[in-house]
């Protein structure tokens, strides 16, 4: 069969990369792509947001199953549009992607249906928003009600900048994003990741992560799109799997359709593992990134079945199967990000990195030129690698940035320090 992906970072390349195993696929298809992703895709360059241009391509081309990445053409209705025409689309609809494109709407499923999360207030506009945050005091949580790129959340330390990150918000530093805004208390624990596949009604889980939001050493500073991952997450005992199923998929899932809103795609859901037990932070409407790039390294079964059974409503007839290795990305960064940064720099050394045992390098933010590999993102690199554990991994995957010669980049030294400390 034929194949489109949308997107053009990190997790669409680790998504093709694994949609290529299967021997199901003809032909495989991204827009827009990226410079690593041409190794295993055509890319072509559609306008996702002309969704008549989408589904021209897919009856041209005879697409039979479009896998959408990111999540605003999910927000933006593209899944809608694509199975109006007929078209098998791997995704949630606009109405259920609303579970990312709108933390308000989140948090009051979960209120409403007793799903464990912070308490919260919803605002549109500061004088409300700042008394609340006066009556709970900090730390706290500052979130953009909207879709920003995985950096609309601020946790301040002081009453002060909690007031000027509400003012910030509300004079547009997250653009709509933020024209309401959510303000939850803050949760203490330790963060997870954990991903299922919905068809509607069926649930597969699938296996557990854990990323590093923060741009420092020993998860500090500023929020970023995610400067690190690895599978599994040690504080994911079966126990606490099971927990998070029973008291919060489960109950989700079943929530959206009893709305009229029955989920399909991927469900990620962002965790604070508390002395109470899992809580949600926030849910996503697509896979995590870099968190996707550990779970496809992986994966054992055919990824394509996964994809089909969701959006054709037939997961309880699939399995999925996973590597007992231990998986783990480190992204390689520009200088500068999350702030500004320098574009069209020269990247060397990819071929030698790839040569590694147990090494995949996938690409984010990259374009061709000629012969030559150019940084045109933030995030431009995930190196990955399997290993026994996590350490093995993690120094396989450190040995082989070693070998990538790029001036104008960083990236943390420390991915997976949690976990290497437990199997201390």
């Amino acid at each position: 069969m034929n194949i489109l992906v949308i997107g053009s970072g990190g997790r669409e390349h680790s998504l093709c990369w694994a949609i290529t195993k299967s021997d199901k696929v003809r032909n495989l298809y991204c827009t827009p792509g990226n410079g690593g992703i041409k190794d295993v895709a055509t890319c072509v360059n559609i306008d996702v947001l002309d969704h008549s241009l989408v589904i021209s391509f897919c009856k041209n081309n005879s697409i039979k199953l479009v896998v959408v990445g990111p999540e605003a053409p999910l927000v933006d209705g593209l899944a809608d549009s694509l199975r109006g025409a007929g078209i098998l689309t791997f995704g949630p609809s606009a109405l259920a992607a609303q579970l990312e494109g709108s933390k308000g709407f989140t948090k009051d499923l979960c209120k409403k249906y007793n799903i464990p999360t912070a308490a919260y207030g919803r605002f549109l506009n500061a004088e409300d928003a700042k008394a609340f945050t006066k009556s709970k005091g900090v730390p706290i949580v500052i979130k953009a009600d909207g879709l920003a790129a995985g950096k609309g959340v601020i946790i301040p330390e002081t009453i002060e900048e909690a007031l000027a990150t509400i003012d910030d918000m509300f004079d547009g530093s997250f653009g709509e994003a933020g024209a309401e805004i959510v303000v939850e208390e803050f949760l203490v624990g330790e963060e997870a990741s954990f991903f299922a596949l919905c068809d509607g009604e069926n649930i597969i889980p699938l296996v557990t992560a854990q990323d590093h939001k923060r741009l420092g050493e020993g998860d500090v500073g500023p929020n970023t799109g995610g400067m690190g991952a690895y599978s599994p997450a040690p504080i994911m005992t079966p126990h606490m799997i099971k927990r998070t199923m029973d008291e919060i998929i489960y109950p989700t899932v079943n929530a959206m359709a009893q709305e009229g809103h029955p989920y399909q795609g991927v469900l990620f859901a962002g965790l604070m593992i508390t002395d109470k037990g899992p809580e949600l932070i926030e849910y996503n409407c697509r896979f995590g990134d870099p968190e996707c790039q550990v779970l496809m390294t992986r994966l054992k079964s055919d990824f394509v079945d996964g994809l089909l059974a969701s959006a054709e409503g037939n997961l309880k007839n699939v399995q999925m199967e996973w590597k007992d290795e231990v998986a783990i990305t480190v992204v390689m960064a520009a200088n500068g990000y999350p702030g500004s940064y320098q574009q069209n720099t020269l990247i060397e050394g990819l071929g030698e990195a790839r040569k590694m045992e147990g090494v995949e390098v996938f690409h984010a933010g990259t374009k061709i030129e000629g012969d030559k590999i150019l940084a045109i993102g933030g995030r431009v690199l995930n190196v990955t690698a399997l290993g026994t554990s996590v350490k093995d991994a993690r120094d396989r995957a450190y040995a082989a940035i070693d070998k990538i010669k790029w001036n104008d980049g960083f990236c943390r030294k420390d991915i997976g320090w949690r976990a290497i400390e437990r199997e201390k």
